[in-house]
């Protein structure tokens, strides 16, 4: 099969393997059993990374607060995929230094020093520094009351542009990637699954597979039940995070962690440049998944406890942005949706043609969690195939050395005639593809119409041709965050540049 973005052959032929959603844990699936020699269709119905892939909090971490529910397993295994994740795509996740303000009376000196104790041994830290205790007197964005306090490393990453990176590896070993493709219907016999895709346009594609994987998120049970018509074996807990973007603090430099009465965790973290962005909540949810919506209570919530650390004051009059994500939290005994366990469960049906569905998951164990359910999948089909994406780097990541400063210059040294803004932009996002964006561009003209400011034609006609990128929502908020940056009208004015100008070459 073809790794276009849209190939209507993808559905009319047969398939070792269907994977339905396109979020991490579907692309990451999907990436892992092409490059294991396995025919793999990917379909996602709306676009990759749409939803909750797309509203976390941009972190590749261990998970500190989950020492305090003693899931030591889980905080190790994240802290190891943090140390692979950050090697494989040293583009897309950086380093990011967290302080915490001591409030003693919401968790003692001890306690804090303890869990940063574990936290710097449970996994080998190759890149990360480790935890310290800080002087907070006189620091810039915290009110001068919290003096003291204490400092870690973990990841901060591009989520949504994780996930197309998983995507385009996929592609590139030959996986179909299917967007705005529907799983409208599947049916179970003994030699597979009957499939039909129904895309965008309402056309219909059949599809023979010999195993399907129900990477829904939350949908993972509707899927089940009205698709693959076969009974949810486990219990999700819905549970919506929401953020809000505001100015950036004045003066910040690092990440905050926010302690809460509750003894909830809020981070507050530097993003794009300008903008703090403030989360996550924890609220239960019921309902739709796709109608996730900031609440105004959530609001209040994040600008409150914001108020509670920093010198500058925190409104909702001052939200330039807020988004919200419905969270597929694999169902415990916590009373608290914020204590409900981050770690995840692989069902294997293979009573007939194998049927796996994922519960659960965190971004930081996507690919843990993909090697561990393609070593299921392979057993189950008999295909004798290695594990293989551990030291394997993402599209763009073959950066040496992970050295991405190195990078950068070596960037500048190349393109001197690009200006060091959007220079850096296409660092990040591409990382060595930057270069296949640029093609033989010597000199800005070269990269066609500026259609927004700093959108070049020559990047829209990449995502587009590359990343699957059809709208202006999919170029503006997920392949980049110049949504942020832009007038309220840029979304408009795209969609009817884009219009105007459709794509008629495809990936190979």
């Amino acid at each position: 099969m073809r790794a276009s973005p849209r190939d209507d052959e993808a559905g009319s032929g047969d398939c070792d393997l269907l994977v339905v959603g396109g979020g991490i844990n579907g692309a990451g699936i999907a990436r892992d059993a092409a490059g294991r020699g396995l025919r793999v269709v990917l379909c996602e119905q709306d676009d990759l990374a749409a939803h909750t892939s797309s509203a976390s909090s941009k972190l590749i971490h261990g998970g500190l607060r989950y020492l305090e529910r003693y899931e030591f397993g889980l905080v190790r295994k994240s802290l190891r995929e943090r140390e692979v994740l950050i090697e494989a795509a040293p583009h897309l996740i950086r380093p990011l230094r967290f302080v915490l303000p001591h409030a003693p009376h919401l968790r003692p000196v001890w306690m804090i020093r303890l869990g940063l104790w574990l936290y710097d041994h449970l996994a080998r830290r190759r890149r990360l520094p480790a935890s310290a205790v800080v002087d907070l007197a006189g620091d810039a964005v915290l009110q001068p009351q919290f003096t003291r306090g204490f400092a870690y490393s973990d990841g901060w990453c591009d989520d949504a542009r994780l996930v197309v990176a998983a995507a385009r590896d996929a592609a590139e070993h030959g996986a179909s990637v299917l967007t705005r493709t529907r799983c409208a219907r599947l049916q179970r016999d003994a030699e597979g699954w009957s499939a039909e895709l129904e895309m965008a346009d309402g056309h219909r594609l059949p599809l023979r597979a010999r195993a399907v994987v129900n990477a829904t998120g939350p949908w993972v049970a509707t899927f089940l039940q009205q698709i693959a018509r076969q009974p949810a074996r486990h219990a999700l807990r819905l549970v919506r995070g929401s953020h809000i973007v505001v100015p950036r603090r004045s003066g910040q430099e690092t990440a905050y962690v926010l302690q809460s009465e509750d003894r909830r965790i809020v981070f507050a973290l530097p993003y794009e440049g300008a903008f703090t962005l403030i989360g996550t909540t924890d609220v239960d949810v019921a309902g739709d998944p796709t109608a996730a919506r900031i609440s105004p209570a959530e609001i209040d919530y994040l600008c409150s406890l914001a108020n509670r650390y920093f010198r500058e004051p925190v409104s909702a009059a001052d939200v330039v942005w807020s988004y919200a994500g419905v969270r597929p939290l694999l169902y415990d005994d916590a009373t608290d949706p914020a204590a409900t366990t981050r770690d995840y469960l692989l069902d294997l049906d293979a009573a007939a043609a194998p049927l796996l569905s994922v519960y659960g998951g965190k971004i930081t164990t996507f690919r843990r969690l993909a090697e561990e359910a393609v070593d299921l999948l392979c057993g189950a089909l008999c295909h004798a195939a290695p594990a293989w994406t551990r030291a394997a780097p993402l599209p763009g990541g073959d950066i040496a050395g992970a050295d991405f400063a190195h990078f950068l210059q070596q960037l500048a040294q190349r393109c001197a005639w690009l200006p060091a803004p959007l220079r850096e932009r296409y660092a990040r996002a591409y990382g060595s593809r930057a270069l296949r964006l640029l093609g033989d561009a010597r000199r800005l003209q070269d990269l066609g119409e500026e259609v927004l400011p700093q959108l070049f034609a020559a990047e829209i006609d990449y995502l587009r041709r590359e990343e699957w990128a059809q709208t202006a929502e999919d170029l503006l908020w997920r392949r980049s965050k110049l949504g942020l940056h832009l007038p309220r009208d840029a979304a408009a004015r795209l969609d009817e540049w884009l219009a105007r100008h459709p794509l008629t070459t495809t990936s190979m």
